[in-house]
């Protein structure tokens, strides 16, 4: 029920506020609430504070003893959402590919994202091949399409 009622508060909160969209939501038994959200340009503390707020009003602390967390989702956080991926767009990424599945790639990939839609998104990368005549290696752009559903787990990279 506590659950519930977190969930109308929040798709009201996003009504308000359409650049930002729920990555997770939990809500223990001790009642221990516990909101991720992210934002088409990031989140900011006032993101969070906006969401907590809207949460808060529609709870009544008086029947619902509860606790309340929201946080942003973290750069060092496995993407989940195409509209993180949408965000991420050139920028460096590492893409594990589901091992059960028997598409072109397998293992992990390194790359740029070049774009995502509701379905797939698409890298690339560059690196070094035997000639395919003679002796030697040369560099070889590649490409790679993958479907969401084949992606086990997609960070970026980040550059310091």
């Amino acid at each position: 029920m506590l659950k519930e009622k977190v969930e109308r508060a929040l798709t009201e909160a996003f009504e308000k506020n359409p650049s930002l969209f729920l990555i997770g939501l939990k809500v223990d038994d001790s009642n221990q609430i516990h909101v991720v959200i992210d934002g088409d340009m990031g989140v900011t503390v006032e993101d969070c504070m906006l969401i907590s707020r809207e949460i808060e009003q529609n709870l009544d602390r008086e029947t619902d003893d509860f606790s309340l967390e929201v946080t942003s989702a973290g750069a060092d956080q496995p993407l989940k959402q195409p509209r993180q991926f949408k965000k991420n767009i050139g920028r460096k990424m590492e893409i594990r590919i589901k091992e059960n599945l028997s598409g072109e790639y397998t293992g992990k990939i390194e790359g740029e994202l070049v774009s995502a839609d509701a379905e797939t998104i698409t890298l690339t990368w560059k690196t070094r091949e035997p000639k395919p005549v003679g002796k030697g290696k040369h560099t070889v752009q590649k490409e790679a399409v993958l479907k969401y559903e084949e992606i086990e787990e997609a960070k970026t990279k980040l550059k310091f």
